[in-house]
């Protein structure tokens, strides 16, 4: 299967083996190897393989037919959206302060637990405001 995927990815992505080979650091009689099944990458070099190829280590390996992961379509956050989030994790918080405003099961929460907490609704809050930046801004206006 790697040695298949292989020659595939390194043809659409239109380099010989000797190109692949000088991008690797390594021989075209490697790279002809590997693509004949008579030795394997190392880890190390999969991996490399796999960001010159523009294809995950995972697809290489036979593990997944995807050949990239999509990339994440949600803008990005400007410095007001940052004011904002903060504003409103200041609220919560302070909302949130006292013994007994944090409790699962009737026993109040630790330190380490109540970061946790903060930390995942914080990312929920920048999740918020990417999504809704997506869905209200024009088309004419968000970025490709």
């Amino acid at each position: 299967m790697l040695s298949q995927r292989l020659r595939e990815a390194r043809k659409r992505k239109k380099l010989t083996q000797e190109d692949l080979a000088k991008k690797l650091k390594t021989t075209k009689g490697t790279v002809s190897n590997y693509e004949n099944g008579y030795s394997t990458p190392s880890n190390e070099l999969l991996k490399d393989l796999a960001d010159i190829l523009d294809v995950t280590t995972d697809y290489l390996l036979g593990r997944t037919n995807k050949e990239k992961e999509p990339e994440s379509k949600l803008p990005v956050l400007n410095s007001k959206d940052e004011r904002d989030i903060a504003k409103k994790l200041e609220a919560i918080i302070n909302d949130l302060e006292g013994d007994t405003s944090l409790a699962f099961d009737g026993e109040p929460m630790d330190d380490n637990t109540r970061e946790l907490v903060l930390a995942q609704i914080e990312s929920n809050l920048r999740l918020a405001k990417q999504l809704a930046k997506k869905k209200f801004t024009p088309k004419k206006y968000q970025k490709e």
